[in-house]
């Protein structure tokens, strides 16, 4: 992996790595660039985290934004898919319960959600 050369991208389907020129420190580079991954997946959890209205919920993503910061890299794509679960499932009960205020905030965040894994190669754009 010294000097340079074209390394195949590990993330699958996703055609933002494929073919990437890797020169000197690749290695580096991309441990780096999955732990930014996972602090900025962490970040918008916390923001999900706020959203929450209930106290289960709040566990939930809790326990999502601790995943995150803790599971192997390869399991943000399953995080990422819980956690827009989870956001979906907040936005229903908000407008069920005609609270726009807190549906508003919370579809944000789905929004956020869904843009954050689609850059970072963890979900296919719909």
């Amino acid at each position: 992996m010294g000097g340079s050369g074209t390394v195949p991208g590990d993330m699958g389907w996703c055609g933002h790595v494929r073919g990437v020129r890797w020169h000197g420190l690749a290695g580096l580079a991309m441990g780096m660039t999955r732990q930014y991954l996972a602090g900025e997946l962490s970040v918008v959890l916390g923001h999900l985290q706020a959203a929450a209205t209930t106290e289960a919920s709040t566990r939930d993503a809790w326990s999502l934004r601790h995943a995150a910061e803790t599971e192997p890299i390869p399991a943000l794509r399953s995080v990422t898919v819980r956690a827009l679960a989870l956001a979906e499932g907040l936005c229903w009960d908000s407008l069920n319960r005609g609270d726009t205020l807190a549906f508003t905030r919370q579809a944000a965040v789905c929004a956020e959600l869904h843009e954050f894994g689609v850059c970072a190669c963890l979900l296919k754009e719909a």
